[in-house]
């Protein structure tokens, strides 16, 4: 990988267009994969009765976004890459907000919960606290926003056409509790194997209610 590009257009431009090129490889590769533990992390710790309002931040082609719906939540969509925001339309059935995680316009207070799945690593870090900061007021008060992104010590740069963010638990928990954040829980996957197989960080964290 690079040094952390400085481009944000061509950032977003780049690891957009390489989602929506491999938009059918994509799917087929990952809509099999089991991430339970993830959504029941997230739903765990809202304390408001169901249903939710939920906000699949990153959606993909729709995988979790049916699932939630098939809980009997209310999930929104929201994708950068044309292609996978059309397929998670057609596939869930539900609203998909096409936008740039780097340029989002998201509703005041709106979510029960953000569920950030294998998403929010292609934030370059220097525009992290933007994006965390429009995540946390788009949360109600006493909303929860649930992260898993592949873990590593701070590095960041190209990975071929994509752009990562690769954060450790303490950098991660300096930019979640600088938003405002509060942590409720972390872990790491695949499950049951030892640590250093487990290229995962996973955790919870809430919008304070006051």
């Amino acid at each position: 990988m690079s040094d952390p590009a400085d481009d944000a257009e061509l950032i977003a431009r780049s690891t957009l267009g390489h989602y929506d090129r491999h938009a059918d490889d994509y799917w087929q590769g990952t809509r099999d994969h089991d991430v339970s533990q993830n959504i029941s992390a997230l739903l765990s710790f809202i304390e408001i009765e169901p249903p939710f309002e939920l906000l699949d931040f990153g959606c993909g082609p729709g995988r979790d976004l049916k699932t939630l719906k098939d809980m009997g939540h209310r999930p929104t969509g929201l994708e950068g890459a044309a292609r996978p925001a059309a397929m998670a339309r057609e596939f869930s059935g539900c609203t998909v907000l096409e936008q740039n995680f780097l340029d989002l316009d998201l509703p005041p207070a709106r979510f029960d919960g953000v569920f950030a799945n294998a998403s929010l690593f292609h934030v370059p870090a220097r525009l992290l606290p933007e994006v965390l900061g429009k995540l946390f007021a788009a949360l109600k008060p006493g909303g929860v926003l649930f992260s898993s992104n592949p873990r590593g010590n701070g590095q960041e740069g190209w990975n071929g056409e994509r752009y990562g963010s690769y954060h450790d638990l303490g950098g991660w928990r300096r930019y979640m509790t600088g938003a405002g954040f509060v942590e409720l829980t972390h872990y790491y996957r695949p499950f049951g194997l030892p640590r250093e197989q487990q290229t995962w960080l996973a955790s919870a964290w809430r919008r304070p209610a006051s």
